[in-house]
């Protein structure tokens, strides 16, 4: 570093940035080592009915290479290959989307200077060495040593917890407990207060927010719920494909070929070869079984429909990481959240002015006691709001509280610049921790004289004043102070942040000129108190009230006081003070004195924990997820990476910092809790939509499956050929996919229980619904064999056309039911604003027409008159007039 120690002021000169940022690095926090595209794609075949398809190709290959047909085959690849390639795209999308917003945050502005004058460069810029100027409101760009320190505080939650810690250049006044030096200052952290500057000592992954991104990027390897219960799906479809071909293969092989064979006159190669040809045609048969039960649609549907949610919920403010964080959203039983930003406006605003010399408390216009008001409070300050377009609402730079007050002074058409600017500041003492009040002596135009103004904690305000100014008398201090007690003690039950107000006017003779002894006096007159909120999101308490509707648990985690963190739940409807208890509420040093066995016990009853500290989020995540609770979690901090990692949904902050964006699953662009329940109900909502697809394509399948089975037991060929299965199994598979995909989300499912994460995806009427269906449809369809192939004129080219056509419009008008399944709706309901559904009917209709019409040799078909059409789809059609009226009566016993 050449810059010297005792001049700072000139800076590095553009060589010494050079050789520094060559020598030490780039300003730069590395983002975790990211999966190579490839080992990113070939996750995607960890997908356990991935797996189950992989299986079958094999075996579909086997017998395309025997029979030279390979279109089975074909397809089962594509089905895969489109399964696996979507899910890989979308990902990769989200993944691109989600570093452009982490390199925004990389262009911020710093003020820096170089070459003796101050300029601007983005943070990414900063060298070791470089001079930064720290002004309130700024997040610190490296690590690095205070040259000079006024009053500066600095907000360390991002990785200590702590909101406000003071920092000092001065070494009496260095806080020996303190995390990290006081006259050092680290990356991430925001001038809450304040001013100064430092220079710069560490930048990127050298910092200390650089260390703890590298820890926090462990990979929990928490399973989804949806992944957990597909798995069982594909065992028990694995297992049932497997049993009845090893069946099939295993009666056959005994019935036409042990008992028919008599192997004792089987001497050369030539007696062997019907033998093993009937053998190797019954393996073939039996291998054609598992590959009818194995559901191609099935990844795709579960691909499409998290695909298609993560592109959508991006529309409601959800930036989905990881896609399959779309539909665990959908499970999750407990939400862990923290308040500032996510349940509040993160913005602090005056609820009430209570200046006890104004009848009309918003009114400053008037007496001089009024004017005093108006000028205290805009020279009192260190905060400034920021120029605006006409109709854009003002914002502020520095302390929060401070900017809550310029901007309710300039809700009264009050300019506070103009009277910070026309009075002239004789001597000001900052706002300490130590003093808990800031002090500022003007020459006040207004009143011709010197003007002490005093702002601060009320209780320490208060006792320094003598009299009250109460509506234009003046009432003794001491007498008056029960009556202001109890007002404050209502403010802060209320979770509001208190001010007090005094003055004092300096008569000509005093030569004074110090606040310090001004103050000293405790002679002062106390003008009232100002109560500060950090107001709720108006839609929070409604979508509270919808995850409650949906029985998911709330808890608050935050680093406020227990007296603010309870008002805040109870506003938002999370706390009654009625039934609520001590047990239902803990702060982070109480949680982490419980043992293990106590904690596990109180848990699950817990809805605010205050005081907490990042280890307390996370051992919260870890106990509830030991409980059987499906977590989400909340956070913007580095210090949350932990909690976030390890929660089933870790959901952070779109203002939040980079590492704890990087330990999420979904971020939450516009900071809110209504887009956590949002999230929830699409979730929800694509779980059913999944579970529609089960329904209908396993129906599909278990009358295919038992057909050829069925089939062969009775003497009669195959009825639908390789082509015509590839037609049903590949093409229906993927629109069905996309149809029932593409059903937007219902609010209904918020009035549901979550689902246990041990439940299997085949429900109970999921169940009956396949079975009941599916044996229908399997003895219209062998019922039409029979005849078929008994009658007159047998089995022909016309009648097995007919046959295959009426078996995919069963499955086209099932469709439909699948659609509503889980309902009591229409299946017209809202078909009008599906297009998607739309587009799927039409696409089947006209991809049969166009096969059985010309499909000729390639898929057995000949072309059918247009009375044989209507009479297919007619009576075919019952299957979904016969739904209707089954939910038509449903819908008449709920009433």
């Amino acid at each position: 570093m050449s810059a010297k120690k005792d001049d700072h002021s000139l800076g590095l000169t553009d060589n010494e940035v050079l050789q520094n940022r060559e020598k030490y690095g780039v300003n730069l926090l590395t983002p975790p080592k990211r999966p190579s595209l490839w080992k990113l794609y070939l996750e995607k075949f960890e997908d356990p009915v991935v797996r189950v398809l992989l299986v079958a190709a094999v075996f579909s290959l086997m017998i395309s290479i025997i029979e030279n047909e390979y279109a089975e085959t074909i397809g089962i690849i594509a089905a895969i290959l489109l399964a696996t390639g979507i899910g890989f795209y979308f990902e990769y999308d989200a993944s691109k989307k989600f570093d452009l917003l982490n390199a925004v945050n990389e262009e911020t502005p710093v003020k820096v200077i170089r070459n003796g004058r101050i300029q601007e460069i983005p943070r990414k810029d900063v060298v070791v060495g470089d001079v930064i100027v720290l002004e309130t409101g700024e997040e610190i760009p490296a690590d690095g040593e205070l040259l000079e320190s006024i009053s500066l505080e600095v907000n360390e939650s991002n990785l200590t917890g702590e909101p406000v810690v003071s920092k000092t250049t001065v070494e009496a006044d260095y806080d020996e407990e303190a995390t990290y030096a006081s006259n050092t200052v680290m990356r991430g952290t925001t001038v809450v207060d304040g001013h100064g500057t430092m220079r710069v000592s560490f930048v990127g992954d050298n910092t200390e927010i650089g260390k703890v991104a590298r820890q926090s990027t462990e990979q929990s390897m928490e399973p989804t719920p949806l992944n957990i219960q597909l798995t069982k799906l594909a065992n028990l479809i694995g297992k049932i494909g497997f049993t009845v071909a090893g069946l099939a293969f295993l009666i056959f092989f005994v019935k036409d070929v042990l008992l028919a064979f008599d192997f004792s006159t089987l001497n050369s190669l030539q007696d062997w070869l019907p033998v093993l040809e009937r053998t190797l045609k019954y393996f073939m048969m039996a291998v054609t079984l598992i590959v009818v039960a194995v559901p191609e649609g099935l990844p795709m549907s579960v691909t499409l429909s998290l695909a298609l949610n993560m592109r959508r919920m991006l529309s409601t403010n959800n930036l989905v990481r990881k896609m399959h964080a779309c539909e665990t959203m959908g499970a999750i039983t407990v939400i862990c959240t923290d308040k500032t930003g996510t349940l509040t406006q993160n913005l602090m605003q005056v609820h009430e002015p209570n200046f006890y010399s104004l009848k009309n408390k918003a009114d400053l216009v008037g007496d001089d006691i009024s004017g005093l008001i108006a000028e205290g409070i805009s020279v009192n300050s260190t905060a400034f709001l920021e120029e605006i377009n006409p109709g854009e609402k003002p914002k502020g730079v520095g302390n929060p509280t401070e900017v809550a007050l310029l901007l309710w002074l300039n809700s009264q058409q009050i300019n506070y610049l103009e009277l910070r600017e026309k009075a002239h500041i004789i001597d000001q003492l900052t706002f300490s921790t130590e003093r808990k009040f800031m002090a500022t002596l003007v020459d006040s135009p207004a009143i011709g004289k010197k003007v002490l103004y005093i702002k601060g904690a009320p209780e320490i305000v208060l006792g320094k004043c003598k009299e009250v100014i109460l509506d234009g008398s003046r009432v003794d201090a001491v007498e008056y102070r029960s009556t202001i007690e109890a007002q404050l003690l209502k403010y802060q039950n209320m979770a509001m942040r208190t001010l007090g107000f005094a003055y004092k006017i300096v008569e000509a003779d005093e030569k004074i000129n110090a606040c310090a002894e001004l103050v000293s006096a405790n002679d002062l007159n106390f003008l009232g108190v100002v109560a500060i909120s950090d107001p709720i999101r108006p839609d929070v308490p409604a979508a509270v009230a919808k995850c409650q509707s949906a029985g998911i648990g709330i808890k608050i985690v935050t680093g406020d006081t227990p007296g603010t963190a309870t008002e805040i739940a109870r506003q938002i409807g999370l706390w009654d003070t009625e039934t609520d208890t001590e047990r239902n509420r803990i702060t982070g040093v109480a949680f982490a004195e419980l043992s293990d066995e106590e904690a596990l016990d109180r848990v699950m009853d817990l809805k605010i924990m205050s005081r907490a500290r990042p280890t307390d989020k996370q051992r919260l995540v870890q106990l509830l997820q030991h409980k059987g609770a499906v977590v989400a979690v909340t956070g913007d901090g580095t210090n949350d990476a932990p909690a976030l990692n390890h929660a089933q949904v870790g959901l952070s902050m779109g203002t939040g910092t980079s590492v704890a964006k990087e330990a999420s699953d979904i971020t939450l662009l516009d900071d809110s809790f209504n887009s956590i329940s949002t999230a929830v109900m699409w979730g929800r909502s694509l779980y059913k939509n999944i579970q529609r697809f089960i329904v209908f394509q396993l129906t599909i399948n278990f009358v295919a499956l038992l057909i050829v089975l069925l089939g062969s037991l009775i003497g009669t060929e195959l009825p639908l050929t390789v082509t015509q299965m590839l037609w049903v199994n590949l093409i229906m598979d993927t629109f069905a996919a996309l149809a029932l995909a593409s059903i937007p989300p219902s609010e209904s499912v918020m009035q549901e229980k979550p689902r246990r994460s041990t439940d299997f995806i085949i429900s109970k009427a999921m169940r009956y619904n396949i079975l009941g269906v599916g044996t229908i449809f399997l003895v219209i369809l062998l019922g039409m064999i029979y005849y078929f192939t008994y009658s007159d004129t047998g089995m022909t080219d016309y009648r097995l056309t007919v046959f295959f056509t009426f078996f995919v419009m069963l499955q086209f008008w099932n469709l439909f039911n699948a659609r509503v399944f889980g309902t009591t709706n229409s299946a017209f309901k809202g078909l009008s604003k599906s297009y998607g559904m739309e587009l799927i009917v039409l696409a089947i209709l006209l991809g049969q027409f166009l096969i059985v019409q010309f499909g000729d040799a390639v898929f057995r078909t000949v072309p059918l008159d247009w009375q044989t059409w209507l009479w297919i789809i007619g009576i075919s059609s019952l299957v979904l007039w016969v739904g209707e009226g089954v939910r038509l009566v449903q819908r008449i016993i709920q009433k």
